[in-house]
């Protein structure tokens, strides 16, 4: 049986879509569903592109309800992936998916993480600081922002004449390259 994903996303979509490229045809695992807490996301219709069900959400179901908790477990989710999703993970669905939520960062975290710290609010704080580098944090997910253990970092140099956007783009290259594979790799530690 193939080890089934779920995704989480807010926004866009774009890695999102990378990991449902990369598991379309996979012989071990495949991309189950497509959540999120934003009707206007575009991720919906990558995912409708690639004939995934989506699911949407409000706060209160999310929060105060186990409807996602038992829509994960009716669909054999083996796997949970934030992938620009912006809401923190409440304890119900962390209790039931042990080392098996993750994240991915756009930064070397410990360094911008935290509340409020996502996209574009993340580069221009590299940028404000001078920083020489930059790069991704691929973590395991608890009940904060950014603070849960790290599997993986990928770094970029930056150059004296990068702006926001040049940033933004490596990171987003890391992103794209190296999320699907480190996936990949959490499944393979997870016991059927």
């Amino acid at each position: 049986m193939k080890k089934r994903i779920a995704i989480f996303a807010s926004g866009s979509g774009s890695n999102a879509q990378k990991i449902m490229e990369y598991f379309k045809k996979h012989t071990d695992a495949e991309v189950a569903i497509v959540l999120t807490n934003n009707p206007e996301a575009y991720v919906l219709q990558r995912a409708d592109n690639f004939e995934i069900p989506t699911h949407i959400f409000e706060k209160h179901e999310f929060y105060q309800t186990n409807e996602v908790l038992d829509l994960l477990k009716n669909l054999n989710i083996d796997i949970i992936v934030l992938a620009g999703f912006l809401w923190l993970v409440p304890d119900t669905i962390l209790a039931n998916y042990p080392k098996r939520i993750i994240n991915i960062h756009p930064a070397l975290l410990p360094k911008y993480g935290g509340k409020g710290m996502y996209g574009d609010r993340v580069h221009k704080e590299v940028l404000a600081n001078g920083d020489e580098e930059s790069g991704i944090s691929i973590h395991y997910v608890n009940q904060d922002f950014d603070t849960g253990e790290i599997i993986y970092q990928a770094r970029f140099k930056i150059e004296k004449n990068d702006d926001l956007e040049i940033i933004k783009f490596k990171g987003q290259q890391l992103e794209h390259q190296y999320f699907p594979k480190i996936i990949e790799q959490v499944l393979k530690k997870i016991k059927s």
